[in-house]
């Protein structure tokens, strides 16, 4: 499909929505076409502003809209106008209305958090996320609910001065179907890991250096899949953390336990040796026709065993991550597995919903899956919410990511006490987490709320030959 744009003002926004309404399809930009190819978006001078022209051609349909916009004067204002416009066109034509309407972004939450913050009522919010962000009633009411509960934890963490540090493994039994994350087949490394940790220790000991005295609020192992180590390489790089750093204000240790093919009893003994307090053991779904499908190479059986072990060895904190959207699954495959969740009784559980990001092997042979359903909806994320009401789980931190199934979001459950603090900071970027490791992204969090960033390098070997370059990286961030 064409999208037709003399400008590139707000081409991000639009492009987004356009995904949105119509999540497989792929626009082009051709600029010198002369007629409209389904989207024409013209900016031209007018006045003191300028006047935007949107033509759309769809199944045989031409329909024209116009409106005009000053964003010298206030860009913010005119950006709200044009997805406006662009939304009521698209719906209009498709018959269709999305979810979080013009929200394009991952991170939803951050505008009824900001309006909390400035003391708006319930009704102020809604107004704004119903009327002006066309948000439906459902989807406005959960971000505030979840921004309310953010912003109670946030609150007893001194976010400004302190810091977050996330240490990546990106090492995996298997690479999934849907994941775009930097990760290898364990395979393919598996005589490089000693060097690789050697390396990630050598950034933890410039973060060692630089942030002494700052009171370091959570730790991330995450990936990949951590516990592809072996329960001496993990041993080794737990103790150059507890050696390292002071862990007394530390509120949450997060260990990625996810393929329950990479767990023993002799690892889960190391993590309980430190001071972890959470781990994770994701099924994604608990039916093996579908773990098949998607290259996770462990049964369903194994994500039981893997929880009872996990839960006999004293792990009183056990998130467990699923997906909706999958190839082929219904909502009652769904229900199937959510009950099954349920019934193990963990401490939270993430809702993801499957996102085609474009790195991904489902996104790239996309036609190998065509006859699949890859389906989500209002009503099967509501279900899977009234099953963990049930065990005391309530939502506490959301965010979106581009082509999700439906349109809807991950939404991460817990009970009180439980919550995922790691999981609130990233998401809110109120305070700066530094990573470690290949593939990471470090974020600065400066006292006016600027954020910069600084990356590592995706692949393994470079990593470990480049890891003065990168440390180098980070000590300029933070000058």
């Amino acid at each position: 499909m064409k999208l037709l744009l003399n400008s590139e003002l707000f081409e991000y926004d639009i492009r987004g929505l356009l995904m949105a309404f119509y999540p497989k399809q792929k626009f082009e930009t051709d600029e010198a076409a002369a007629d409209p190819d389904f989207l024409r978006m013209r900016y031209e001078a007018c006045g003191d502003g300028l006047m935007l022209t949107m033509t759309l051609s769809d199944d045989g349909k031409v329909t024209e809209d116009a409106l005009k916009i000053t964003p010298e004067k206030d860009r913010a204002a005119a950006k709200t106008a044009v997805k406006q416009a662009l939304y009521r066109l698209l719906s209009g034509s498709t018959g269709k209305t999305l979810p979080w309407g013009t929200l394009t972004g991952i991170r939803p939450t951050k505008i009824p958090m900001a309006m909390l913050k400035e003391g708006a009522s319930d009704e102020a919010i809604r107004a704004h996320m119903e009327d002006v962000l066309y948000c439906s009633p459902g989807k406005t009411a959960l971000a505030t609910e979840i921004a309310r509960r953010e912003l109670a934890l946030l609150n007893t963490i001194d976010a400004e001065n302190g810091y977050s540090l996330y240490v990546g493994i990106p090492f995996c039994p298997s690479i999934c179907l849907y994941c775009s994350f930097s990760s290898f087949a364990l395979s393919a490394y598996r005589n490089m890991i000693w060097d690789y940790l050697h390396a990630v220790v050598k950034e933890l000991t410039w973060v060692q250096e630089h942030f002494a005295g700052k009171p370091l609020n959570s730790v991330y192992f995450g990936g990949g899949t951590p516990t592809t180590l072996s329960a001496e390489q993990l041993d080794f790089l737990c103790h150059e953390i507890v050696t390292r750093f002071d862990l007394s204000e530390v509120r949450e240790w997060t260990v990625e336990a996810g393929r329950p093919d990479s767990v023993t009893e002799e690892k889960l003994e190391v993590l309980k040796k430190y001071p972890v307090t959470r781990i994770s053991v994701n099924p994604q779904t608990m039916h093996q026709k579908t773990l098949n499908l998607i290259g996770r190479r462990h049964t369903v059986d194994e994500v039981l065993e893997t929880y009872r072990m996990a839960r006999a060895h004293g792990f009183d904190n056990i998130n467990m991550d699923l997906i909706v959207g999958l190839p082929g699954e219904t909502k009652e495959d769904v229900e199937g597995t959510i009950r099954r969740v349920v019934e193990l009784d963990p401490d939270n559980v993430t809702i993801h919903s499957l996102a085609l990001k474009r790195a991904a092997r489902l996104n790239m042979h996309l036609d190998e899956y065509e006859g699949y359903l890859m389906e989500n909806s209002d009503e099967t994320m509501d279900m899977c919410r009234e099953y963990l009401k049930t065990i005391g789980e309530e939502p506490y931190y959301l965010y979106r990511q581009k082509n999700m199934a439906g349109n809807q979001e991950n939404v991460g459950y817990a009970r009180p006490g439980k919550e995922g603090v790691y999981n609130i900071l990233i998401m809110e970027e109120v305070q700066t987490i530094v990573a470690c490791g290949a593939g990471t992204v470090t974020k600065r969090v400066f006292a006016d709320g600027r954020i910069e960033r600084c990356d590592t390098v995706k692949e393994v070997r470079l990593y470990i030959e480049k890891i003065d370059e990168m440390i180098a990286r980070k000590a300029r961030l933070f000058e």
